[in-house]
């Protein structure tokens, strides 16, 4: 039995089912997204408004700046991104869609108690149970588990498979309903601390050019239920291996504020007291730089907060990372100046991937001092992972070593990721599956050419 509804856009733009995009759709003198699903069972249609086609135009390379203002799509306009699904009263729920309100409303609404619900919410996240069928479910009321193995369904996530790297890293393949893969990495550390990256989006609209993901463009978002059994299922596969998994960060596939209905919900099943009960300083959300969901995020969660930031000019940020256009350098900094300034002991940590020749020079790191005063914050200088069809070469780590000893002489408290998982493409920006449709690549600023000659 199908549980996908019917996705409405509030913007009454579109009406589309969960398909997205046939592989047939084309709008002329566009570049469309790549199909999320050619092989999808069901029979689907897309009706768009004429002025809301998905266009990737203005990315390509003969760009000129002065069509910049047009660089991206509206995040609106996306399917994904918003409305609401309309369920059949004959499809089953899936119970790690819901928070635990909306579970316990469901329980009482088949004639249950509410601590019947608490039971189940155990089950399903606490006590090392993670519960995966009725048949885990022990200690719960007979006719309590035969309404459920009537009414809902346990997982959004089928296993495709795991790979590990040389360095002890897993990378977990999972399939979705509707046939596309997502991926999901556990980095074992020998201090104790596992972490989980977890992904939030099939692919990836931001198109910064430094990332694989971002090679794909945007398939569509994940649900609640398929974000949280990530967690989940790291725990159940891969607990007895590398130990207690104790971190949860939102730096796998997607933009987790392009979808941050979904991921705020997830990010409040983690940090639950009777859910997976992470730490919320545990649990790090990451974003590109989207301002009013960032604003939304610092009002509403606890957990902790993650800014990719890669430049300290808008001229380079607006080619590595288009969404500066929308959102400049200044007022993403500000915003977070202006946020953070009532949270106390919370600090924003700055993702700095570094680009050979781009943005790691000593006048960079020294920008770089300038545009965080007066942000609590700490930053992360990361190595670029190389993948296929990549313009940018790894930083040398003498050169990060200065780079961040300029940091630290400027009173910034600095910390360096090299790479993880890499021989699996597993590490930071790999991951991902690239199709016949790519996201077209940027147009490279006169003075960096050179800089990227050399990585061919």
């Amino acid at each position: 039995m199908r549980r996908l509804g019917i996705i409405t856009l509030t913007n009454s733009a579109a009406v589309v089912t969960p398909s997205l995009l046939s592989s047939t759709a084309a709008f002329p003198g566009t570049l469309t997204l790549p199909s999320p699903l050619r092989n999808h069972r069901l029979t689907n249609s897309i009706c768009f408004h004429k002025s809301k086609s998905l266009s990737f135009s203005c990315f390509s390379s003969s760009s000129s700046s002065s069509s910049s203002a047009a660089y991206l799509p509206s995040l609106e306009e996306y399917p994904s991104t918003k409305g609401s699904v309309a369920r059949d009263e004959n499809q089953k729920v899936v119970l790690k869609g819901m928070t635990y309100a909306a579970l316990q409303e469901w329980v009482q609404s088949h004639g249950f108690r509410p601590g019947q619900a608490l039971m189940l919410w155990k089950r399903l996240y606490k006590d090392n149970i993670w519960a995966n069928s009725v048949d885990e479910l022990e200690g719960l009321n007979k006719d309590l588990k035969r309404m459920i193995s009537e009414h809902a369904e346990f997982g959004a996530l089928s296993l495709k498979d795991i790979r590990s790297a040389s360095d002890g890293t897993r990378k977990i393949l999972f399939t979705l309903d509707d046939g596309l893969v997502i991926e999901t990495v556990v980095i074992p550390c020998d201090r104790g601390r596992t972490t989980v990256c977890v992904s939030s989006q099939v692919g990836c609209a931001m198109n910064c050019q430094f990332c694989y993901t971002g090679r794909m463009g945007l398939k569509r978002n994940l649900t609640t239920a398929e974000i949280i059994e990530q967690a989940v299922y790291a725990r159940r596969l891969l607990s007895h291996e590398v130990g207690s998994i104790t971190n949860v960060v939102f730096m796998g596939m997607g933009e987790p504020f392009h979808n941050i209905d979904n991921v705020i919900k997830a990010a409040n099943i983690m940090v639950d007291e009777n859910g997976l009960h992470f730490s919320p300083r545990k649990v790090t959300v990451s974003t590109s730089g989207l301002v009013p969901q960032l604003k939304r995020f610092l009002r509403e969660s606890n957990c902790a907060l993650a800014v990719s930031l890669n430049a300290t000019t808008d001229e380079v940020r607006n080619w590595i990372m288009p969404i500066n256009r929308k959102y400049k350098l200044s007022l993403l900094l500000e915003t977070l100046r202006e946020g953070l300034s009532s949270r106390h002991k919370y600090k924003v940590l700055f993702e700095y991937v570094m680009l050979a020749g781009v943005n790691d020079s000593m006048d960079d790191a020294r920008r770089l001092v300038e545009l965080v005063q007066g942000i609590p914050c700490k930053i992360n200088l990361i190595q670029f992972n190389p993948h296929s069809g990549s313009q940018f070469i790894q930083t040398e780590e003498d050169t990060m070593i200065k780079f961040r000893n300029v940091l630290a002489e400027g009173g910034c408290t600095v910390l360096m990721r090299f790479s993880r998982g890499n021989d699996q493409m597993a590490a930071c920006g790999q991951l991902g599956m690239i199709g016949a449709v790519q996201a077209p690549v940027m147009r490279v600023p006169e003075q960096f050419r050179t800089a990227l000659k050399a990585s061919v």
